[in-house]
C-alpha cells in the first residue's frame, strides 16, 4: 500500500490507537507513519473506543488515561465535507457490488476530506475506496 505523503496530516484508525495506546507490539511497526505529524481520528474512532471503556468495564482512571492519551489527537467531528465523503464512499463501494460497514466508512471519509493517508492494520476494510490512500504494515 501507499506510503507517501501529500502533507503531514494522518488520519488513524481505531485499531492503531488502541495498539499504541496498549503498547501493542504491532504499535512499533506504525509509529514512523505517525509521529512528528498532524494525527486525527474520526469521530466514529473515538466513539469505538469509548465503547470499548464500557464493555470492558473499565474505571474512571483508566479512562482517564484513554482520555489524556487522546489529546494528542484532532477529534474530527462530522461537518458538512465529511457527511458528504460518507455518502459518496458507501456509493460508490454499492456501485461496485460490495458492502462497506458504517462505522469504516465515517473514518475512510474522514481520511478523504483531510485528503490525508489512512493508516489501519485492517487494509482489506478500505481497499474498495477510491482514491483512499491506504498506509499498513499488514
Amino acid at each position: 500500500m501507499s506510503s507517501e505523503f501529500v502533507n503531514d496530516i494522518v488520519v488513524v484508525d481505531t485499531n492503531i490507537v488502541s495498539f499504541c495506546f496498549k503498547g501493542d507490539t504491532r504499535a512499533v511497526l506504525y509509529k514512523p507513519y505517525i509521529e512528528g505529524r498532524l494525527q486525527v481520528i474520526a469521530a466514529q474512532t473515538r466513539a469505538e473506543l469509548e465503547l470499548w471503556t464500557l464493555i470492558h468495564k473499565w474505571g474512571q482512571r483508566r479512562r482517564a488515561e484513554l482520555h489524556a492519551y487522546l489529546k494528542d489527537f484532532v477529534l474530527a467531528e462530522a461537518d458538512e465535507i465529511i457527511c458528504l465523503r460518507w455518502a459518496e464512499v458507501q456509493h460508490s463501494t454499492q456501485m461496485q457490488g460490495r458492502s462497506m460497514s458504517v462505522s469504516d466508512a465515517w473514518i475512510a471519509a474522514t481520511a478523504l476530506a483531510f485528503a490525508a493517508p489512512l493508516i489501519t492494520h485492517n487494509p482489506a476494510h478500505f481497499v474498495n475506496v477510491p482514491t483512499l490512500s491506504i498506509i499498513t504494515e499488514k
